[in-house]
């Protein structure tokens, strides 16, 4: 039996543009994890845009390392980074090959497997609170570094993949400062949310980490 339209899978010229035409348009589209117990699938309502080395807040600012390589690497694979020493995020890398732009999925809508998303946020109040937030998105999904490189364009066999879905219309689209990033990249209107969606998580600005008083009386 043939998929209907809105579920053919997204292709690597999807992912091959520049960065600030893939964000919005991943709104709407269907993220699928599978996993050895069955599928999860999630509707894109919330993700941030990051320009590599022309973006202060971007992994990638400074130049290729180990942790983001794969940010360099061809379009439509995932980047799975880990932060605050507790929480993975997932990204989708865009653009022409070496540029190393991507997309973070900071938020969406559980349509399928609900029952595996809740046994890994078992804190979710309801359904809209599984994948509010990246951390969340990646937590509920059963994202973590081993799936670094990824490439969501491989196929059905694949862990992740991407559905057409079904995008969201340019009047739902809204757009604003992405959340905690700071410095010079604070006020870029690069973080694309479907308007009055339950499952887009709430702005943070940029709080500044302070060190302890102790971290300064060494003078570390």
């Amino acid at each position: 039996m043939t998929p209907g339209p809105d579920r053919q899978p997204l292709d690597r010229a999807f992912f091959d543009r520049p960065v600030l035409e893939v964000a919005p348009d991943l709104l709407g589209r269907v993220l699928v994890r599978r996993t050895p117990d069955g599928p999860i699938e999630l509707r894109l309502t919330e993700v941030e845009a990051y320009a590599g080395p022309a973006d202060p807040g971007s992994h990638a600012y400074r130049g290729r390392t180990e942790r983001n390589a794969v940010m360099f690497g061809p379009p439509g694979h995932a980047y799975v980074y880990f932060t605050y020493g507790m929480w993975h995020c997932l990204n989708l890398v865009c653009g022409p090959e070496g540029h190393a732009s991507g997309v973070l999925l900071r938020a969406g809508e559980v349509l399928h497997g609900h029952e595996r998303a809740h046994e890994r946020r078992p804190k979710a109040r309801n359904d809209h609170e599984l994948a509010k937030g990246p951390a969340r998105l990646a937590t509920a999904l059963g994202v973590d570094r081993r799936l670094n490189g990824t490439d969501a364009c491989a196929g059905a066999d694949a862990p992740l993949g991407i559905l057409t879905g079904h995008p969201a219309r340019p009047d739902q689209v809204l757009s604003g400062p992405r959340t905690g990033v700071g410095g010079e990249g604070a006020t870029h209107p690069w973080r694309f949310w479907i308007d009055g969606d339950p499952s887009v998580s709430p702005y943070r600005a940029h709080t500044p980490r302070r060190r302890s008083a102790t971290r300064r009386q060494v003078g570390t």
